[in-house]
């Protein structure tokens, strides 16, 4: 039995208001593993339009069925979950985070790559997972531990096996730049200060990198197709052919590349070269997001951090180009647990709010292949759900009062604040 199942259930029943007398009173009555939840609407990860009064049945890890709540009252042996006022949705999934960051405000970046010991931004980042859990998101991209090797491996092992409480995690581990391109930056020129990634060029330095950091567990390849090179603006880093080399690479092994491009240039190389997925797109501009939307390559925004006016104007053409945006923050930048923060600053640039919850749902999860497991209330795929108090379509800010995370793994697993 996993460590904290225990935890996990009194967390589910607090939040969803059934006391725990009621539920040990009544579990000899109940189906083992049959949940039947009743909010007060549903949004599904696609529909604009509630599902008002309907109700979700869960059985074991799955969810067996959905409709109104006076069809499935029936269902023999349930545990009935009442949820009053709230919405049930999916989990909510942040496409970009840094677990092993803390926000800047607290430690400058160059110091916690630079000066903090490995063990300390270990157990700072159980916190930060747990955080990030307890505001409703259930599954992350984390895309580059940022100068703390393959520690990103044995913390979602820690996660898996029940020792501490986390969302599913996707890794990046370490990234790759190309040499001299990244930080620490600012000290003596003779001195050679370990990176925030991993530095390769050239056909055999990039076939290393990219193998050997899916050997060791990276679930995406994240790479700098553009960085700063010590100056104030950024340039492109590798060649395009040197892209196409990395892409070609980790799909062979079936892994999908992210590429960091904040310039017209680097976005365009990363296009070409076949990433999946491009971060932050600064100076995007309506050609580049053509040729993107052309290309199936989704853009990753961040309006979260970075240049907030630039980022406002790249952000509309991306919306009026029709590419696929999906939702992510570069969470660490900033506190982990207010990932929230990114679907309130898409939707003040602009984006619909069933929009933005799309993305951080069902598109998200079609992104980062996950879609045949979560991303949707929907029978079949994983209980992966939360529940939050109000409408987020016409108020986004109620995605932030969470009464309920739902996460089922092996046995009775739920999870919240």
């Amino acid at each position: 039995m996993r460590q904290y199942q225990s935890i996990f259930v009194l967390f589910f029943i607090i939040l969803s208001g059934l006391s725990a007398s009621r539920y040990f009173a009544t579990a000899a009555q109940q189906a083992p593993g049959l949940i039947l939840l009743k909010p007060a609407r549903i949004f599904d990860g696609e529909s604009p339009q509630m599902r008002e009064g309907w109700a979700v049945l869960v059985r074991g890890e799955k969810i067996e069925a959905m409709g109104p709540a006076n069809e499935l009252a029936a269902a023999a042996g349930a545990k009935v979950i009442d949820l009053p006022g709230a919405t049930l949705m999916p989990g909510l999934i942040e496409a970009h985070s840094h677990i092993l960051l803390h926000p800047y405000s607290e430690t400058p970046w160059n110091d916690q790559v630079a000066r903090e010991h490995l063990s300390l931004r270990v157990a700072r980042a159980t916190n930060h997972l747990r955080n990030t859990l307890l505001a409703g998101f259930t599954t992350i991209r984390d895309l580059g531990t940022e100068g703390a090797g393959y520690a990103d491996t044995g913390i979602k092992l820690a996660v898996d096996q029940g020792i501490i409480p986390g969302p599913r995690m996707l890794l990046a581990s370490r990234a790759i730049v190309a040499s001299g391109s990244y930080g620490p930056n600012g000290f003596a020129t003779e001195w050679d200060v370990p990176q925030g990634a991993e530095e390769a060029d050239g056909v055999d330095s990039l076939l290393r990198a990219v193998r050997t950091q899916i050997g060791k567990g990276a679930d995406w390849i994240k790479v700098y197709a553009d960085y700063r090179w010590g100056k104030a603006t950024a340039s492109p880093t590798f060649t395009l052919d040197e892209l196409r080399l990395i892409v070609e690479t980790a799909k062979s092994a079936g892994i999908p590349v992210a590429a960091h491009a904040t310039t017209i240039e680097g976005m365009r190389r990363a296009t070409l070269a076949g990433v999946e997925s491009i971060e932050h797109g600064d100076d995007g501009t309506p050609e580049i997001f053509k040729l993107m939307k052309d290309r199936g390559v989704a853009y990753c925004p961040t309006l979260s951090v970075g240049n907030q006016v630039k980022k406002k104007d790249s952000f509309k053409a991306a919306i009026e180009s029709g590419v696929t945006i999906v939702s992510g923050s570069d969470v660490g930048v900033f506190a982990h647990g207010d990932n929230a923060r990114e679907l309130e600053a898409m939707i003040k640039a602009g984006m619909q709010a069933v929009d933005a919850l799309r993305s951080a749902t069902s598109i998200n999860a079609r992104v980062l292949h996950l879609d045949q497991k979560i991303g949707k209330v929907k029978p079949g795929l994983l209980a992966d759900l939360i529940a939050v108090d109000g409408d987020p379509i016409r108020d986004i800010s109620a995605i932030r009062r969470i009464k309920m995370a739902y996460e089922k793994r092996d046995d009775l697993l739920s999870r919240g604040q």
